[in-house]
């Protein structure tokens, strides 16, 4: 008979388990992993996952959200206690950059998946929506401040398709030899700030 769990060992296992599955999801993809394969990383039986998860989508809705919750926090942590638009723009940046980078499996694994039943993860929806929270503040202090003109949902989506799309090439290897990532980063927030301001 399984022992009793308490709740902090239940969220010390969960954590373990999404541990592992953010990295062999992130080198596999979650189709390549089973849940049997996801027991014997962390040592234990195959069934018992499932003492802590529904099946691999709930894993894999649980990796994601931690992925974005962490992304939000990375995020909230370089922009606390600034003011100026602007500044505030760029450490948003910086810090999804560095995020992207340093966490290229659960940066995959939050944009490059999508699961048809999202809603049914509280967590997952919660943790996504405080990350495009964080993402789009800056944009509408962009636009209350005078600095652009423009809907700041809008604007704060083509900057943030402009940086995914040059880190997704980045991480593939993609880019040409001779283009330096951060000046890509930095002249295409330019160009299109540039274009968005009032008096352009």
């Amino acid at each position: 008979m399984p022992r009793l769990l308490s709740d902090t060992d239940v969220a010390e296992f969960r954590e373990r388990l999404i541990a592992a599955a953010e990295r062999l999801f992130g080198e596999r993809g979650p189709d390549g992993v089973t849940m049997r394969q996801l027991a014997t990383e962390l040592g234990v039986s195959p069934m018992t996952p499932y003492r802590y998860f529904k099946d691999k989508d709930a894993i894999l809705a649980a990796v994601r959200a931690s992925g974005f919750a962490r992304f939000a926090e990375a995020m909230e942590q370089a922009t606390a206690g600034i003011t100026d638009p602007q500044q505030q723009s760029e450490a948003t940046g910086r810090a999804y950059v560095r995020f992207a980078l340093g966490n290229s499996d659960a940066y995959r694994l939050m944009f490059d998946f999508s699961q048809p039943n999202e809603s049914e993860y509280p967590d997952l929806v919660e943790a996504s929506a405080r990350a495009r929270t964080m993402m789009a503040r800056h944009a509408r202090a962009l636009v209350a401040s005078g600095a652009a003109r423009g809907d700041p949902m809008m604007i704060a989506h083509m900057l943030w398709a402009s940086l995914h799309g040059g880190l997704v090439l980045q991480m593939a290897g993609k880019l040409s030899p001779d283009i330096d990532p951060s000046a890509l980063r930095r002249q295409a927030f330019e160009a299109i700030l540039r274009g968005l301001r009032p008096d352009a």
